[in-house]
């Protein structure tokens, strides 16, 4: 018990500096107006006193007046003061609640793509939202339980001490033997509370997968698989809440229970008392009211211990979360960035994934202003290289450098303001189309974008969309068809202008006609500028100014199309498999003759070259 009391009061610390500390004006007032309203739980109790024995039972006429009047003076009081505390506490919960987001936010969005590998998607939407909205609650029950309930106890508990001490003793005669049961219950309540919000952020990983997949789950008749899956989950979580929920309300039950027992046993004692004539009708309607008062506080503060426990469980997540390192950060004393045209360097480069071993000894170069094409196999480690420039992942050993500078020296941000990068997704946002390209920036002017619209084709569409620019591109783009969606990312690439283009397979999803198109605006983009291509269809490589053939991690070869060509091996054999199609087959030097007869095509392709081509491939 004593660890968990440690690791709550830990957590609690946490939350208060970070969050809540900044806020101390506001709950002070807040504060002040549950202590008014809380006191007023006893002036209620104490009322009836005067009530019975003066108005009701003596028949005082005078008393009626300043009695009735006392009694409007408490619920109004009451009711001022609760709605100011709670619109008070309503800014900081929700105020702190938004800066906790933000703050997650931040951290994860600095994370590198490791860290996000390992966390998927729903678990961290589970984390930002659910888990938060969970603390946000039980922080504002926690603070109104301090400041109201408390006051509210101790203030009828008071009415009761002052008018019997004995029936109040009786009354919490059951109060110790609560102890341990609670204590019990709060462990149990963590656990179960611990193992609901592990199984909401799988419901949530598993909203994310379906409804981003919902295409392939159609095509391969998923439907019912897929809501097998989420409904045994839901089922899980639907259990682990009732469990939790049991906990806390069992809590505030075994309260209720202890609490009648106690009344009970006063109404035994007290109540020959009053039959005696030892005490007056008004003493007892002020010790039953002020008890009965008592109830709602005790029962609040009762379920803070169970709603704490839940909480503590999604807190404990959150902080793990703002606690995990950052690896990737840019140095304290950044370098300036390389200005002009940048040539690109890897030597000596090994990186691995765990186990994997994905670059081996690397060593190659791009230079300044012009195109460098990566081919090889899938997992040779193309993707790899640009991840290392862009610093998404640092090597185990080597140096990746943009002319003579270390990319690790640089400043992330003048690092990858250095670099635009056009992949095979073409990812866009769910917003405007004219935000897809501008990304938030203000300094566009009208001709930069109108040039970049043309350049990247996006104008010969743009037309045909109802809004024009102003056009809602739907989630992902899925408003826009995979040749327009590229053409967009290579118009936000131009008003980037860096001085370096990466190029990831920016082709290899669409259909001709659509390629054609992009593959003129990708030429245009890649004027002026240091560019790498990563490529699996050899004609869009054939024209770069140098090709580096890539095979388990390491260069096996580089040179011109033709160059490695007229050599042989890897690429060759790339280049020749590709080419080789129903009718014609390129010569090396990229002409088209007659395709072979079978005998003639088995004298052209030695025995045994497939296989291996595929041993070289698959090692």
């Amino acid at each position: 018990m004593s660890n968990e009391h440690t690791s709550s009061r830990e957590l609690l610390g946490w939350l208060w500096r970070g969050y809540l500390r900044q806020y101390m004006g506001l709950l002070g007032i807040a504060v002040v107006f549950m202590l008014v309203e809380g006191a007023t739980m006893g002036a209620l109790g104490y009322m009836m006193q005067p009530m019975f024995d003066l108005v009701f039972v003596a028949g005082n006429t005078n008393a009626l007046f300043w009695v009735s009047l006392a009694f409007l003076a408490i619920f109004s009081l009451r009711g001022i003061s609760s709605v100011t505390q709670k619109v008070l506490l309503s800014k900081v919960s929700q105020t702190s609640a938004a800066g906790l987001r933000k703050d997650m936010l931040a951290r994860l969005i600095r994370q590198d793509p490791s860290f996000h590998q390992s966390h998927a998607p729903g678990l961290l939407l589970q984390r930002v939202q659910s888990d938060v909205s969970a603390i946000n609650a039980v922080w504002q029950a926690m603070i109104t339980g301090a400041g109201r309930d408390l006051v509210a106890l101790v203030a009828v508990l008071s009415v009761a001490v002052s008018i019997d001490w004995r029936w109040t003793a009786i009354l919490l005669i059951g109060v110790p033997g609560l102890l341990l049961p609670i204590s019990l219950l709060q462990k149990y309540v963590r656990r179960r509370a611990s193992e609901a919000r592990d199984l909401g952020a799988t419901l949530a990983t598993r909203l994310d997968e379906i409804f981003h997949g919902i295409v392939p789950i159609k095509l391969n008749n998923l439907e019912e698989y897929q809501l097998k899956r989420f409904s045994d989950h839901t089922d899980n979580f639907v259990k682990a809440e009732v469990k939790s929920a049991f906990g806390t309300s069992a809590i505030s039950g075994m309260t209720d229970i202890m609490a009648g027992v106690g009344f009970m046993a006063v109404l035994l004692y007290g109540g020959s008392e009053i039959i005696a004539g030892e005490k007056s009708v008004g003493q007892f309607m002020s010790f039953f009211t002020s008890i009965g008062l008592s109830f709602e506080p005790m029962r609040r503060l009762a379920n803070i211990s169970g709603i704490w426990q839940a909480a503590a469980a999604a807190l404990e997540r959150i902080k793990a979360l703002m606690d995990a390192p950052i690896l990737l950060t840019s140095p304290d004393s950044p370098k300036p960035a390389p200005q002009g045209l940048p040539g690109i360097h890897l030597k000596d480069v090994t990186l691995n994934y765990g186990e994997a071993e994905i670059l081996r000894a690397l060593t190659l170069d791009a230079e300044a202003g012009k195109t460098t094409a990566l081919v090889g196999a899938s997992g040779a480690g193309k993707s790899t290289i640009f991840n290392l420039l862009t610093r998404m992942v640092d090597p185990q050993h080597g140096t990746v450098q943009i002319n003579d500078t270390s990319v690790a020296d640089l400043a992330t941000k003048d690092l990858r303001g250095m670099f635009s990068v056009v992949t095979q997704e073409g990812l866009l946002f769910d917003e405007t189309l004219r935000e897809n390209i501008v990304l938030g920036r203000t300094d566009v002017s009208d001709e930069d974008l109108k040039k970049a619209l043309e350049d990247s084709h996006v104008a010969d569409f743009l037309e045909k969309l109802p809004d024009g620019l102003e056009t809602l591109v739907g989630p992902r783009g899925s408003a826009l068809s995979g040749g327009q969606r590229q053409r967009v990312v290579i118009a936000r690439a131009l008003l980037r202008d860096t001085p370096v283009l990466l190029l990831d397979e920016a082709t290899s999803a669409l259909d001709a006609q659509s390629e054609k198109v992009v593959q003129q605006a990708l030429d245009s983009l890649a004027g002026g500028r240091t560019t790498l291509v990563i490529a699996h269809r050899l004609s869009t490589v054939r024209n770069a100014d140098k090709i580096i053939v890539m095979e388990r991690g390491q260069v096996a070869d580089q040179g011109t199309h033709q160059e490695l060509i007229e050599r042989g091996g890897i690429y060759a054999d790339l280049y020749r498999l590709q080419f080789q199609d129903g009718k014609t087959l390129l010569d090396p030097k990229g002409m088209a003759a007659q395709r072979p007869t079978a005998r003639a095509q088995e004298q052209t392709v030695p025995n045994g070259w497939i296989r291996r081509l595929m041993t070289r491939i698959l090692g």
